[in-house]
């Protein structure tokens, strides 16, 4: 299992999930984090963009996935932008965390988030 990761924390992006009717007219935004557990050695010794996970090509595949169809659940959204970043090569293992600022909450919140892990072992 490899340590060097490569993480992008904070990426922004306008959606309409939820499960109630108004989430999907209205939309809003959604927070997310992902971490890229890749082996980083070929890239660090030829300096070769080729070797690594380009992360601004990334940042811009999460963003439409959050942009994109509706889902009911953060979970399935989660999982969705986990297969985006383990289509890349040489990704083995990715850390997800959607947050969601606005969630429908009756009570005062700091924070409503969903954390997956996945790996190329679990895509069938």
């Amino acid at each position: 299992m490899t340590r060097d990761q490569i993480a992008l924390r904070g990426l922004v992006g306008f959606g309409r999930h939820g499960v109630f009717d108004f989430e999907r007219e209205q939309g809003q935004q959604f927070v997310v984090d992902v971490v890229c557990h890749l082996d980083l050695a070929p890239a660090a010794t030829t300096d070769d963009l080729a070797l690594t996970v380009d992360y601004g090509a990334l940042a811009t595949d999460v963003v439409a996935d959050i942009e994109r169809d509706p889902l009911q659940l953060i979970e399935a959204l989660a999982d969705r932008i986990a297969r985006t970043c383990l289509s890349r090569a040489g990704v083995e293992r990715v850390d997800v965390t959607v947050h969601k600022p606005g969630a429908p909450l009756t009570v005062g919140f700091a924070d409503v988030a969903v954390s997956l892990t996945r790996s190329k072992h679990d895509q069938s």
